[in-house]
């Protein structure tokens, strides 16, 4: 009855906005019955990734972002011995689906497979690397031939045509035609038959009924003897396999995917039908994906400005998502429990803190740092001194990320729009307004907070990764439409360079060199302030609601503000950041705050360790400062997908939790005590009980 109840929730929200989509599209931005067609093709191959997504969450409750990108490769290989070599089109496809298999085969058990006890947030991140990794090889794949595949389109076997008007309404009498070729008719049929053989392999098959069963309850279906790993890797290689049939259609219809197979937006269609459908109904997930789909084609062909899309797709999302009036399952909480991985940097005992060994080495690593920050100008090239600057606010960045995510347990995709809704409040203030620059640091800083008020609204209703993807959805609608120069022009247009404004109207900071001192000072205030409010009630409230949310509402903790608290401390810190980028760049483009940016960002988090704050500038000097400060092309392998997947498998805490080793090491070698989890404890409970 509790499957049912939800099944049945789902359906009353999903239906009505799935025909508020279509009746937008219809009415607001027709299409003649060809062009119609052609979005309805497109729409039913997006459902097939969709639909492998929904898979491999179902099994391993994480957002595949390989999915696409499993796909591109075998593509590639089938596109070359066919256009190259003349393959016929069935071997090719045959080959295709060969590499498909084993590419799923090998990504699950190589690499899904070693996260299986990590957190789904950094199982979410491997697949990030995954992606890129996947990215490369798809674009060596034609050099191999030493050809190019960029837009060739896998020519048709059959010489079906299916002719349509191409006019609005179709049955104007000198309506043009339009012709759909062979490719268009065998995705036309192709594609539902592949959806079909998904719903009748899940729901009839036995195989189908123990995916169903251990995605149930991995727990329980193991101890009943289901071998769950082996059906996850059925499960990457069925979502491997959509992947590439979708794939190989849509390139006998708009060419070969080069690069990223999908780009974010059909990323965006894939997550927002995932929600619609509530993660779990593939039904309602296809029909959402197939119906998104066509209204981001009906708005590219009828509006001069094809972004808009989104920002309804984003709309969509947030309605559904709010409009939910089922409770959250036990399988929801279970997943959003998982995404709370990130535990805090574990402080030393007072007792050992206060060693006199232990206190000489503390001041004297903070004499060095000291030393190397104030030096660091003086030894690099003029160049380096810049690229410092920017580590540094994205290390402020990274500190808002730990906030949010690391002491609320809240995961977001969207940070780096609130930085660029914060960098170009300032920028606007500062050059022209002539508003002190610190005061545009704050300025922007609250433009940010008010940004992540508005995102923690309803946030309030929403758990994990449900949080993630609308979260994902506003950046997207950031990036193409709020901070867009063909919608708004309040903002100054990529293209105008402002000066920076001497602090308060006295100290000139227009050289590398002083802008470096000046974000520096600032990164220690915004590091320092940050550390006072974790130590303060309201970091320890905000700590208790993520580790125990009904717990803490027990002891009449107020849940809603302390989750609105964090989410406006982490605003503000990003606006600040992104303040102080836009200045150092002393241009505001929107193309430096894009949702790509976003999630290079939630990695650098990651990577660092979301559990300190210290860990937010480690990220920051491993991704940007191993690509932006080493020349050779070796050890820039380490900010790619391979370094991010080789971080994550030896430090699934980041980096942060190495520096812990690292420090636990030392003093165990200066006071001869051991320190670990359990010894640490006890010091501390000991300490307690002689206080």
């Amino acid at each position: 009855m509790g499957s049912l109840g939800k099944r049945n929730d789902t359906l009353v929200v999903a239906a009505p906005t799935i025909a508020a989509l279509l009746a937008i599209q219809l009415f607001f931005f027709g299409m003649p019955l060809g062009l119609w067609t052609r979005g309805l093709i497109l729409g039913l191959l997006a459902a097939m990734l969709a639909i492998g997504m929904a898979l491999i969450y179902r099994a391993n409750r994480v957002v595949n972002f390989a999915q696409a990108d499993m796909g591109s490769v075998p593509v590639g290989f089938a596109a070359a011995l066919m256009l190259f070599w003349g393959w016929p089109y069935l071997v090719g496809l045959g080959v295709g689906l060969l590499l498909a298999l084993v590419l799923g085969l090998v990504v699950e058990m190589a690499i899904v497979r070693r996260f299986r006890n990590s957190p789904r947030m950094v199982m979410m991140v491997a697949t990030i690397g995954i992606s890129q990794l996947l990215l490369v090889l798809g674009i060596l794949v034609p050099r191999w031939w030493g050809r190019n595949l960029a837009s060739q389109r896998i020519t048709s076997p059959v010489d079906w045509k299916l002719t349509l008007s191409t006019s609005w309404p179709p049955w104007r009498p000198d309506s043009s035609k339009f012709i759909l070729g062979g490719n268009d008719i065998i995705a036309m049929i192709v594609a539902p038959l592949a959806l079909l053989f998904v719903g009748w392999f899940l729901n009839r098959s036995r195989l189908g009924t123990a995916i169903r069963a251990s995605a149930e309850r991995s727990d329980r279906a193991a101890m009943l003897g289901i071998p769950v790993s082996r059906l996850n890797t059925v499960v990457w290689m069925l979502a491997a396999v959509l992947s590439f049939i979708a794939l190989f259609l849509r390139s006998g219809i708009t060419g070969v995917p080069i690069g990223y197979a999908e780009g974010l937006p059909t990323f965006l269609i894939a997550l927002a039908a995932l929600v619609i459908g509530r993660m779990e109904n593939l039904v309602v997930i296809a029909v959402a994906a197939t119906v998104l789909r066509l209204l981001e084609f009906g708005v590219q062909s009828n509006s001069d400005t094809p972004l808009l899309a989104y920002p309804i797709m984003a709309a969509a999302m947030f309605v559904a998502l709010l409009a939910q009036r089922g409770s959250f399952s036990r399988r929801d909480i279970d997943a959003t429990s998982s995404w709370r991985g990130a535990e805090e940097v574990r402080p030393l005992p007072r007792r050992l803190a206060a060693h006199r060994s232990v206190k000489a080495v503390r001041y004297a690593l903070l004499v060095l740092c000291a030393a190397v920050v104030v030096l660091l100008p003086m030894v690099l090239r003029v160049d380096y001194v810049i690229k410092a600057s920017a580590v540094i606010a994205f290390a402020i960045i990274g500190m808002s990320l730990v906030v949010l995510t690391g002491w609320a347990g809240q995961v977001s995709f969207g940070q780096m729009a609130i930085v660029g809704i914060g960098a170009a409040v300032s920028a606007t203030v500062t050059s022209r307004w002539n508003v002190d620059l610190t005061l545009g640091l704050l300025i922007g800083g609250v433009a940010g907070a008010v940004a992540a008020f508005a995102v923690g609204v309803p946030a309030l209703r929403l758990r994990g990764l449900y949080l993630a993807v609308t979260t994902f959805a506003f950046a997207l609608a950031t990036d193409s439409w709020l901070l867009n120069s063909r919608f708004f022009g309040w903002f100054p247009a990529a293209e105008q360079r402002f000066e920076r404004p001497p602090l308060f109207g006295r100290f000139s900071i227009d050289t590398p060199t002083r802008y470096y001192a000046y974000s520096v000072v600032v990164g220690a205030l915004i590091f320092l302030g940050l550390r006072g409010i974790r130590r303060s009630r309201a970091g320890r409230v905000i700590i208790a609601v993520r580790e125990n949310e009904r717990a803490a509402q027990s002891f009449s903790v107020d849940v809603v503000r302390a989750k609105l608290t964090a989410f406006v401390v982490s605003g503000f810190v990003a606006g600040v950041g992104g303040a102080l980028y836009a200045h150092l760049n002393q241009a505001f483009s929107v193309s430096s705050y894009s949702t790509g940016e976003g999630f290079t960002v939630f990695i650098t988090a990651v990577i660092g360790g979301l559990g300190s704050l210290g860990g937010a500038l480690l990220g920051a000097l491993y991704l940007r400062g191993t690509r932006w400060f080493i020349n050779d092309s070796t050890w820039q392998l380490l900010s790619t997908g391979a370094g991010v997947l080789l971080v994550l498998l030896v430090l699934p805490g980041g980096l942060g939790s190495l520096w812990v080793k690292l420090r636990d090491v030392v003093v165990r070698l200066l006071t001869g005590t051991r320190i670990d989890e359990a010894h640490a404890t006890k010091l501390e409970a000991e300490e307690q009980d002689s206080a």
